[in-house]
């Protein structure tokens, strides 16, 4: 009886410390998943009817691999992905533009947006904390410069500790912020349509 007992009590160590490495490395090069809990469209732009390409976005933050932090303990736990942020970006950044009444296409556009990353980020303490900040360009097919700009958004939640699905709707709620507010700037909206 002794003995089954002692056995069943080092099985449930090891697979309390399995738990515990496996949680540590969960959130190690992670995929970015697009996990919005907040409305892609809230009516803060009219329709235009401006075709727009958008240029795939270039993460310039000096560590592209590092998006958020855990520091509820005293020693920081990273998460990290491998995948391109600037695309992630681009991708549900042209998702949220034609949700607002903005058509994007891949060719004869009346204005191409391009730009860069430059914040992406998550910290998370008793609340999961979001940053975003994109510096966007608006040109002309034939490259003149219609408008520059930057553009940022927060988000703030309750979740799990170290939880990638967290990380996940912060990221995700945070674009829709960064990008609502972009489609609010009256000058921003003007250039798509091809003008100054």
């Amino acid at each position: 009886m002794k003995y089954a007992f002692r056995v069943a009590t080092l099985c449930l160590l090891v697979l309390v410390s399995a738990g515990a490495i496996a949680s540590s490395r969960l959130l190690q090069n992670i995929p970015l998943q697009w996990k919005p809990t907040s409305p892609l469209s809230n009516g803060a732009v009219t329709a235009t009817s401006a075709k727009v390409s958008v240029m795939s976005f270039k993460d310039t933050r000096a560590n592209p691999q590092q998006i958020a932090e855990n520091r509820e303990d005293s020693t920081p736990k990273p998460v990290t992905t491998t995948d391109d942020v600037g695309a992630w970006v681009t991708t549900h950044l042209k998702e949220i533009l034609n949700r607002n009444g903005v058509t994007t296409v891949d060719g004869g556009a009346d204005a191409i947006v391009s730009g860069e990353v430059t914040q992406f980020w998550v910290t998370e303490t008793n609340t999961y904390e979001g940053q975003i900040a994109l510096h966007v360009t608006v040109s002309s097919p034939a490259g003149k410069v219609l408008w520059q700009g930057t553009t940022s958004g927060t988000n703030s939640r309750f979740g799990r500790s170290y939880k990638a699905e967290n990380y996940y709707e912060t990221f995700s709620d945070t674009l829709i912020d960064a990008t609502t507010s972009l489609l609010k700037n009256s000058d921003f909206m003007k250039a798509l349509s091809g003008h100054t």
